[in-house]
Order: structure tokens, then sequence, then C-alpha cells
């Protein structure tokens, strides 16, 4: 079941949020809903823990390197996404 709730964030990040949601052919709410899953599927105490956090700092630092693969994290995603329509 849906629960509608209200949020407020800068403008330009919404726009650009919008624009990565629309080039994913979903909803900027399905991809609100697909982070927060994400976020909550593992018991995280603080941001620090989040993994993505670790790259934060490395890219923060120059030290990170982006490399795009095909792997069973793009299958959660679609599965999820797919599971939503």
């Amino acid at each position: 079941m849906d629960t509608k709730i209200t949020l407020a964030f800068d403008s330009k990040v919404i726009a650009k949020a919008k624009a990565f949601a629309k080039q994913n052919q979903i909803s900027l709410s399905r991809l609100t809903e697909y982070i927060y899953s994400q976020l909550t599927s593992e018991d995280f105490k603080t941001l620090e823990d989040l993994p993505i956090a670790d790259w934060i700092d490395q890219v923060e630092e120059g030290e990170a390197e982006y490399i795009r693969t095909t792997d069973k994290s793009s299958s959660k995603k679609k599965e999820f996404f797919e599971s939503r329509r």
C-alpha cells in the first residue's frame, strides 16, 4: 500500500533527480522509494555506515574510479522496479 509524504529538497537536486528518473523510465516517487528501500535493507547505524560513504570520501580525495558493471545489484534493481509496476 502506498502512503503519501511531503518532502522538501533543493530545486536543483529535484530537477536532476527528475531527469535521472525520466532517463530510467520510472517516477521520482519510485526512485525515492528505491533509494529508501536500499538504505533500510541493511542494519546501518550511521550515515558513515552506508556503502556509498567510503566511495564519496575517495571521490573527494581523487582516489575513486567508477566502473559500471552488470552485477546482481542491477538485477535486484530491475526486480524491485518490476514489482512496483
